[in-house]
């Protein structure tokens, strides 16, 4: 590797260091059901996204719940103390389509129909309500 790429990797390392996420690969769901979820929490305080995924029928909430547990979790690591309600909210929130597998389903007159078993990756960062209000 060369210096300026070194460079480069250890910068965006440093960035990592003090941002909590967390992410979750290979989810056999597909993007556009998982987005319908993550739609109704991005931007919201966490613990209010908490409780709106724990009453939501989808199945993708309870994935992306555990998945905002870990994130929060992540951040009471980082900066070693409790995470309050009215601090945290969920500053991004990303489902991005992951490998398909790909199937043939037997139709009429000897053909195959296509079946595309979608899955999809998500990323999830929050952040203190805090730091952004000094941003402004």
């Amino acid at each position: 590797m060369g210096a300026r790429k070194k460079l480069a990797a250890d910068a965006r390392k440093e960035v990592l260091k003090t941002q909590s996420f967390a992410k979750l690969k290979s989810v056999p769901t597909s993007p556009r059901k998982m987005r319908y979820v993550a739609d109704m929490i991005r931007g919201k305080e966490v613990f209010l996204a908490l409780g709106i995924l724990k009453y939501s029928n989808k199945d993708a909430s309870e994935r992306l719940e555990k998945l905002l547990r870990s994130a929060i979790a992540n951040w009471e690591l980082k900066n070693d103390r409790k995470a309050e309600a009215g601090l945290l909210y969920v500053k991004e929130l990303k489902v991005d389509s992951a490998t398909m597998l790909k199937r043939l389903r037997p139709a009429p007159q000897g053909r195959g129909y296509r079946v595309r078993k979608r899955s999809n990756h998500v990323t999830l960062s929050i952040d203190t309500l805090t730091t952004n209000n000094e941003q402004n």
